[in-house]
């Protein structure tokens, strides 16, 4: 009789768990850079995450309706590549664990979007990820109101460490979501109670379980290396009528020989000898990346669970009326007649020639562009009036439904332009948030990260010069055109009136790859675009507005509410005989990507050439050359009306035609 073949070993949670700490420690040793203790530390609280709970398909990983799982906390990034390897992401090879950090892998040093299948987001500066979060979380339950729960019903899991929490832009985050009452949100705080300096409490002695509390979540505490326990905690975090805390206690470095619970094994490689000890303790006697059959086996079968739900769902999808509709709005594509209404304002007001703020050009363009774009979602920080970002008749988002178009986003910048990344990294919404130009230092950081994964966001930053008056320097903007214009991929829109304004909203629109942000006026500024255009010509980034009358001798640049400055100089020099042209800079950037030739007939070359903005010099060499004439702001604005600032500070035609007499 021949005896049965002894069972298949089956890998324990435990194993499953240990794969993520070997594959961490190997990765970052074979990097001799990076931060194992954290991804070693919450090994036990993701494989039941992974295993339990996460909906998603390993094999799709663009299925739209999958939970989303953030790493807030992104310097422990060979936690998430970890995870991608076990469950069968094809991209996270074991030659992309083992080149973690280096040039071409993409394996990058924090998550990034765009390189890796799987990462939702890019992280690394804290707490962004988890403000990303809510903008993930408030996208799903839009989308969920406007196509139904049975194409939209996912949820959005986020592990943040202490830094997170420290970050001011944490309470911002956590105080929107728990407004909204964002019920499929969840965060898993690894509460190791250690920073990169030792203990959180050199530096910090929140009671971070009674400050979500306070915001509205509701909160539970476990032991973080008891599945059992953190098994329990996400069971009950499903069932909550908003978002929920899990607050899982846990040892930096978990599984390490000696350096458990060390700040130590923060940011640097474990060591030789260290990893080796820490081989014997789990009993691993297995190569770096290399992992055993059972557990190999366990974790790629945890990749593939979520198939069964996902062809369910793209059977519904097919089956659904809306179909096209979601398909085209999760692709990002805008409706084939968006602009139909818009341009036919245009071919209007070319007629009609209105003198007005750009902030109110740019809220009547959103009243031609809303309805016709029914993913635009748009707010303000708190700023709805001045920012002229709300649409007549918009419902307002908020529970229950979450049908509202206009979400008011308190005095929040960082936490409103966070949580726009987010909407935007989520799909199917294009998110728009207003506040004072000046308050772009608020936003910046977020900014510059939607820059960076190249996502279609649009900050609409009003009173943009020392034109807003009264208010005085704290609130007038001088520096922050260059600061801007200095973020890789980031469209700095400035319109000179009515008609730019229209065409720059069409380009941010248009451009799915790039953050946009619109520097809008306080106040009323000429219509300059007086004659019907066959095409957009802001698209450019620069063109000539007024020719001139003959050879030109001089050319002007401007931006918005300084091209009527320009315009009026050039008459001025025109009378006396000065052949002047003046040229529209509505955009630095889209400029730069025009051909030499066209950039070399719009800078003019061989002519005088001046710029007037109402700020810094600051990057305008580009247009002018060092021994240009510039006519701007050279320190900061102060308390009067836009007029008397605008004389007081030498930004008028006068100083302009006095600057280009001076070059011929």
């Amino acid at each position: 009789m021949t005896k049965a073949a002894p069972a298949p070993e089956k890998a324990t949670p435990k194993q499953m768990a240990d794969a993520i700490r070997v594959l961490a420690m190997d990765g970052v040793e074979k990097a001799n850079s990076g931060h194992p203790g954290m991804p070693m530390g919450m090994a036990d609280a993701a494989t039941v995450l992974f295993s339990k709970f996460l909906k998603f398909d390993a094999s799709r990983p663009d299925w739209a309706d999958r939970d989303r799982f953030i790493l807030s906390a992104g310097h422990g990034s060979m936690l998430i590549y970890a995870l991608l390897h076990l469950t069968g992401y094809k991209a996270a090879t074991k030659e992309q664990l083992s080149n973690f950090r280096q040039w071409g892998s993409k394996t990058a040093g924090h998550p990034e979007y765009g390189h890796m299948p799987g990462v939702e987001t890019t992280t690394g500066p804290l707490g962004q990820g988890l403000a990303n979060a809510v903008g993930f979380a408030m996208a799903e339950r839009h989308l969920a109101a406007r196509f139904g729960e049975d194409l939209v019903d996912h949820r959005t899991w986020v592990i943040a460490g202490d830094g997170c929490l420290m970050e001011g832009v944490s309470q911002e985050a956590i105080a929107l979501a728990g407004r909204y009452r964002l019920n499929k949100l969840t965060v898993l705080w690894d509460d190791n109670a250690i920073t990169i300096d030792g203990a959180v409490g050199l530096s910090d002695a929140t009671d971070q379980k009674a400050r979500f509390k306070a915001s509205g979540w509701a909160v539970k505490a476990v032991d973080g290396h008891d599945m059992k326990a953190i098994k329990s905690a996400l069971q009950w975090a499903t069932r909550q009528d908003k978002p929920t805390l899990i607050a899982c206690k846990t040892k930096i470095g978990r599984g390490a020989a000696t350096m458990e619970g060390s700040h130590k094994t923060h940011g640097a490689a474990l060591g030789a000898a260290e990893i080796a000890a820490t081989r014997l303790g789990l009993g691993w006697d297995h190569p770096p990346f290399e992992l055993p059959e059972a557990i190999d086996k366990a974790w790629k079968k945890v990749g593939r669970k979520g198939a069964k739900a996902r062809k369910a769902w793209e059977a519904r999808l097919a089956a659904s009326k809306q179909a096209a509709d979601f398909t085209r709005a999760m692709k990002g594509d805008l409706p084939a007649d968006a602009f139909a209404k818009l341009d036919a304002k245009i071919a209007e007001l070319v007629e009609t020639k209105p003198a007005q703020a750009t902030r109110q050009s740019s809220g009547t363009a959103l009243d031609e562009l809303f309805s016709a774009v029914p993913e635009m979602v748009g707010g303000s920080a708190d700023l709805t009036g001045s920012n002229n970002t709300f649409v007549k008749g918009t419902p307002i988002f908020d529970a229950p439904d979450y049908a509202g178009r206009y979400v008011n986003w308190g005095i929040r910048e960082h936490g409103m332009a966070a949580a726009m990344n987010g909407m935007a990294l989520h799909g199917g919404v294009i998110p728009y948030g207003g506040t004072f130009m000046v308050f772009s230092d608020y936003s910046r950081p977020s900014i510059r990260l939607a820059a960076l994964m190249g996502i279609r966001v649009v900050h609409v930053l009003t009173h943009d010069s020392i034109g807003l008056g009264e208010d005085g320097p704290t609130h007038q903007p001088v520096e922050h055109l260059a600061a801007l214009r200095a973020i890789p991929n980031l469209l700095v829109f400035r319109p000179a009136d009515t008609i730019e304004t229209m065409e720059c909203w069409k380009l941010a629109l248009e451009h799915k790859t790039a953050p946009s942000a619109m520097a809008l006026s306080r106040q009323k500024t000429a219509a300059v675009r007086t004659t019907a255009a066959s095409e957009n010509r802001s698209a450019r980034g620069a063109y000539e507005l007024k020719a001139a009358n003959g050879t030109a001798k001089v050319t002007l640049f401007a931006t918005g509410t300084e091209v009527p400055i320009a315009l009026k100089a050039a008459e001025t020099l025109e009378a006396e005989g000065t052949p002047t042209r003046v040229v529209s800079v509505p955009c630095f950037e889209l400029f730069d990507r025009q051909n030499a030739k066209y950039q070399a007939e719009i800078i003019g070359k061989g002519t005088a050439r001046v710029a007037v903005e109402a700020a810094i010099r600051q990057g305008w060499d580009r247009f002018i050359g060092e021994d240009g004439g510039f006519v701007g702001m050279t320190g900061f604005g102060a308390s009067a009306p836009a007029e008397v600032l605008y004389r007081e500070f030498g930004i008028t035609a006068e100083a302009v035609v006095a600057a280009a007499k001076a070059r011929l």
